[in-house]
């Protein structure tokens, strides 16, 4: 049960004076909170033996009123420094994630859904949150008052009017141990459930034109009510269980009361105790209902605090496919890229994407790669940016192996336009500065002129400052991609590979930025993956793909001599109208 308290020890250990004060200052406080019952005892048995006078009531009420006043500092520090702590630990935990997530591969990816990974960064950090901070209070307040409140009642009432009326406890802690375990299991079940639905309505969100063009709104309702009403009921089971442990507090606290009072009438009347003792009494009894729904709360807290961190540690033990080298080397520029003998094959996929690969590629050269869907263009790519595991073979630059590097030496040296244009939720300027850090107006316009795209910018309401909306929505598909394109350019990378890049532009605005790119690219290394072959025609060495083997390659004219498939494929798009 406590388990959760040693799986954040790491938090607790870096934060200790914090806590540390927290705690110490919450012990005071329920010390002080035990005087004032003992005041108004000392009170009552004055008045009923005709000791009270009148400075010594004014006595008692200026003690009365400073602990009041000494309370109220101690607690603000208490509540300060733990509910400030325990969002410190929210914050750092975010942080973990989103960087962890930043640093895994695409396999990753592929194994958890955005909805649920949203859903273990925003409700399980909240429950962890919560234990760090309300469930520390709850622990103090279950374990340290509880047992002032035990002592002060037998140490200076009586012990057996304190022992007679704690028999319920025992009762209490095994019930609540049941409920505990329950929860657990059911809030487990209901934070899964709510990853699903957080997925499910992102999926609804991303893809609602598609829903509309296909007419499915309403099924889409009724998936999703379905959803809602799983998520409903899963939590409904989870506050059926909470709804038990008030009542079952009160009712053996009610048994306690009716031990106290009847017993202590009994002990009155038998002089063994004051009539001040058992109002004392009494009034400690009451102040003993928190702790004990402090247990529940206790409980309660722990096991979705237990639950929430199993989740969040299910994805942050996760390593990613490629790391950092231990000893990273480190070259100025990438003048040569070899592939030998390379071969790869996708995790849990079968039959190899890549085979044999040899392939070298100089600085300043225009290398295309075409082939039909599926031959392993991107799959190329990808070794380059090193989203998975080295492969067979070897990759080497400047005859280092490439995964010798560190990730952001490597990455540094590329730009990559991929067939999944990303843009974010901001203006069309900040989408073309991400990545590259402020440009200056002449060279923004100069980059919008070499990917065709100051036209239409120039045509949008707020021109480079015109929000994009979510993923782009509010542009076309050319001009998403154009806007891919454009923000790779500013950031003038060594290396610039464009994945079906131009598939959504018409011909003759290919032809423009490919012309453009000739003199923007000079001196730098170009890979474009195109299915009009057009787009690779200018190249100074074209490879053509197939079950990820490379069966020919050459210049244009060279292929066009071998009578293959690229020649074949050139001659079908010059008659479809394709190619210029």
């Amino acid at each position: 049960m406590f388990s959760v308290f040693r799986k954040l020890s790491w938090f607790f250990k870096e934060q200790w004076v914090r806590y540390s004060i927290a705690i110490t200052a919450l012990i005071i406080v329920s010390f002080i909170d035990l005087i004032p019952p003992k005041l108004v005892g000392m009170t009552i048995d004055a008045i009923q033996f005709q000791e009270l006078t009148a400075s010594r009531l004014t006595e008692i009420i200026l003690i009365y009123i400073g602990l009041i006043f000494l309370s109220y500092a101690i607690m603000y520090i208490w509540d300060y420094n733990l509910f400030g702590g325990s969002l410190l630990l929210e914050r750092k935990m975010r942080s973990k994630l989103m960087t962890h997530f930043l640093k895994m591969s695409p396999r990753f990816y592929s194994k958890h859904r955005t909805g649920d990974l949203m859903a273990r960064s925003t409700n399980d950090l909240k429950a962890i949150m919560t234990t760090a901070g309300f469930g520390i209070m709850t622990l103090v307040d279950a374990t340290v008052f509880m047992a002032f409140l035990i002592m002060m009642m037998g140490f200076t009432i009586d012990w057996n009017l304190t022992l007679a009326a704690l028999i319920p406890m025992p009762v209490m802690a095994f019930i609540v141990h049941k409920y505990g375990a329950v929860i657990h299991k059911r809030f487990t079940e209901a934070q899964s459930a709510f990853s699903e639905l957080n997925n499910y309505t992102l999926e609804s969100v991303r893809g609602v034109r598609v829903i509309r063009a296909f007419v499915q709104e309403q099924q889409d309702f009724n998936r999703f009510s379905t959803m809602t009403e799983e998520v409903f009921q899963k939590n409904k089971l989870v506050a059926k269980m909470d709804a038990y442990f008030e009542p079952t507090i009160k009712v053996l606290v009610g048994i306690s009361y009716t031990i106290g009072l009847g017993y202590g009438a009994f002990m009155v009347f038998e002089n063994r105790i004051t009539l001040g003792d058992l109002v004392a009494f009494n009034v400690y009894l009451g102040m003993l209902i928190w702790p004990m729904f402090a247990i529940g709360e206790l409980i309660n807290v722990m096991q979705r605090g237990n639950a929430s961190i199993d989740r969040v540690d299910e994805v942050l033990q996760q390593q990613p496919d490629v790391e950092d080298p231990h000893h990273p080397l480190t070259t100025p520029y990438p003048e040569e890229i070899k592939f030998e003998n390379v071969q790869f094959t996708y995790p849990e996929a079968s039959g190899k994407q890549l085979d044999n690969i040899n392939l070298t590629i100089r600085r300043g050269e225009t290398i295309g790669v075409v082939g039909k869907t599926g031959a392993g263009k991107t799959t190329i790519f990808k070794q380059l940016l090193r989203e998975y595991a080295p492969p067979k073979g070897s990759i080497t630059v400047n005859q280092i192996p490439l995964h010798a590097f560190t990730l952001e030496e490597s990455r540094g040296w590329i730009g990559y336009v991929p067939q999944d244009h990303v843009l974010f939720s901001k203006s069309v300027k900040e989408n073309l500065l991400f990545g590259c850090g402020n440009k200056s107006v002449e060279e923004i316009n100069r980059i919008l002129e070499s990917a065709s795209l100051k036209n239409d910018i120039e045509a949008l309401p707020k021109g480079l400052d015109t929000l994009v909306g979510e993923s782009g929505v509010t542009l076309s598909g050319g001009q998403k991609q154009r806007v891919s394109l454009a923000r790779a350019l500013l950031m003038n990378p060594e290396i610039l590979i464009l994945d079906d890049s131009l598939s959504a532009v018409d011909g003759k605005t290919e032809a423009t930025i490919i012309s453009h790119l000739k003199n923007e690219r000079r001196g730098k290394t170009t890979l474009i993956a195109a299915h009009r072959l057009s787009a690779v025609k200018h190249a100074d060495q074209i490879i053509v793909l197939e079950d990820g083997q490379i069966v020919e390659r050459g210049t244009h004219e060279e292929l066009m001599q071998q009578n293959g498939w690229y020649k074949e494929q050139f001659l079908i798009q010059q008659m479809e109208g394709e190619v210029e």
